[in-house]
């Protein structure tokens, strides 16, 4: 499937939600926390012919993804909630996830 289809496609999608949380933040925030993302990129995934197992091996990534990803979101919501610039805000909530990520990592490996 074209490059070019799946990026008009998707940015659709998020020029979408965009607007839905300029009109609405609560609804528009409620809709952004739908896995568009994970939902897209498997659905394009099985469009181009991918195996069921890889599939599957995508959605496990995602759900590793996912706590590093809710300290992202808390960090930025409760730092923009508290006044703190915008691009610190998010750098913190990088900040935080990636950090979330190495300690995921290391707290794995301890029990595999």
């Amino acid at each position: 499937m074209s490059f070019l289809f799946k990026t008009i496609i998707s940015a659709l999608v998020i020029g979408l939600v965009t607007i839905l949380a300029k009109y609405s933040p609560k609804y528009g925030g409620i809709v952004a926390a739908l896995p568009l993302v994970s939902l897209l990129s498997l659905f394009w995934l099985k469009v181009q012919g991918e195996q069921t197992g890889n599939l599957s091996k995508f959605l496990f990534g995602v759900l590793y993804g996912l706590p590093g990803t809710i300290i992202l979101i808390l960090i930025v919501a409760v730092s923009l909630k508290h006044s703190a610039p915008f691009f610190l805000s998010i750098i913190m909530g990088i900040g935080g996830w990636g950090l979330c990520l190495v300690l995921q990592k290391f707290l794995i490996s301890g029990f595999v």
